[in-house]
């Protein structure tokens, strides 16, 4: 008979469309249409522009028969500011539709015009979960990276312009109806960019197999979101143009937003919250970095080491033979080679950050919203030590 504990409960109900082929953004005007759109407003950033493929979603858009306003200004970690310049964008155009093309931070700006656009107010408003009292326009996400997993997830993540903290605004509302993945669209990516998003996307399956959330459900996704991930991320890396490859990570992100979406995160994003507002350390950056010291500390926690035990061997890291201990040492062995053939850094000075700020990034962390779903409760200390052992 069975020692382990039963099942954790759940309610599931999946809001989110996914259409997922190379290609499929041809299909954007034909399900634009689907949902009713007549004006719609495409989110996006100034290097997807370049790239061409916002003038391709236009395209397709007006094909269909749909005006179509075009908000091109997204900024990496999106503040306020940037969801108004949107916001006016909207407005301006009387849109019934939003399309969001880009990273995470395309569609953290459009699901935030979309909370301000039909619920009125300020973002930190809704900062929290249920805030928005009214129905949100319909919206497609549409990922040229393969990492946030925000296609499949109900936040927005929005800085505040003044005081750079970062408001986590979830609402199911705020989900998008259909999410569109096209790995064609991140064929052009560089390999930093590649490599930042790619472990961004295993840290969301990491971390969201251990956090007090996890259910049945969400480890399913976690699980297979790791085992994409760590096999086709070196793939992409040492070969960009493996269109295979990127297309199992694209799934490996969004299943692991979906899993983000049923059990949370937990210390990792924690701390590297702090890193990115304090000294601009790109979100993807920090959590690489910080992943291995937090998986570490975790694994004190009997049931995390035995789950980060089980991805290690599902992802072919571990042998099922290997003790526990080993296999963690095993999954935390395997994150810095994916640093180095990303070129990112190796350390917390390397990417800028001043080792004298430690104690106010550890006070900062042991504030962030996502460390209460954390296995094994962590404090300011316990924060500043993990900072230090990257440092």
């Amino acid at each position: 008979m069975s020692s382990s504990p039963p099942p954790a409960g759940f309610d599931l109900t999946p809001r989110t469309r996914i259409v997922f082929e190379p290609g499929a953004l041809v299909r954007l005007g034909p399900l634009s249409r689907e949902l009713g759109g007549t004006r719609v407003l495409l989110v996006t950033d100034p290097g997807i522009v370049a790239a061409g493929y916002a003038a391709k979603a236009e395209a397709g858009l007006r094909d269909a028969g749909l005006s179509v306003a075009v908000y091109d200004a997204v900024r990496v970690n999106p503040t306020t500011e940037d969801v108004a310049k949107c916001l006016a964008v909207a407005v301006g155009a009387r849109v019934d539709l939003i399309v969001g093309l880009g990273g995470g931070s395309s569609m953290d700006t459009a699901k935030g015009a979309n909370f301000l656009l039909t619920n009125g107010g300020e973002m930190k408003d809704y900062w929290g979960v249920g805030k928005a009292t009214r129905p949100m326009l319909p919206l497609i996400a549409i990922p040229t990276t393969a990492g946030t997993g925000s296609e499949c997830q109900s936040a927005a993540l929005i800085a505040d312009a003044v005081t750079h903290r970062k408001m986590a605004c979830l609402d199911p509302k705020a989900a998008a109806r259909i999410a569109i993945l096209d790995p064609e669209l991140t064929l052009s990516l560089p390999a930093r960019i590649t490599g930042v998003a790619g472990i961004d996307a295993l840290a969301h399956a990491i971390e969201s197999a251990v956090t007090l959330k996890r259910t049945t459900v969400s480890w399913m996704h976690s699980r297979e979101a790791f085992c994409l991930g760590i096999a086709s991320l070196p793939r992409v890396l040492a070969a960009p143009r493996d269109l295979d490859a990127r297309a199992r990570m694209q799934l490996a992100a969004a299943f692991a937003g979906i899993a983000i979406e049923l059990s949370m995160l937990g210390a990792a994003h924690a701390a590297a919250n702090p890193l990115t507002a304090r000294f601009d350390v790109g979100h993807g950056v920090a959590v690489a970095l910080m992943l291995g010291p937090v998986i570490r500390f975790n694994a004190a926690d009997p049931a995390a080491r035995a789950i980060y035990a089980k991805l290690a061997v599902a992802g072919g890291l571990a042998g099922t033979h290997l003790p526990e201990a080993a296999a963690v040492d095993a999954l935390v062995e395997s994150l810095a080679p994916l640093l180095h053939a990303a070129g990112l850094p190796s350390n917390l000075a390397r990417a800028g950050v001043d080792h004298a700020a430690i104690p106010a990034l550890a006070a900062d962390a042991a504030d962030q919203w996502t460390a209460s779903f954390n296995p094994r409760r962590v404090s300011t200390a316990d924060f500043a030590a993990m900072y230090e052992s990257v440092a």
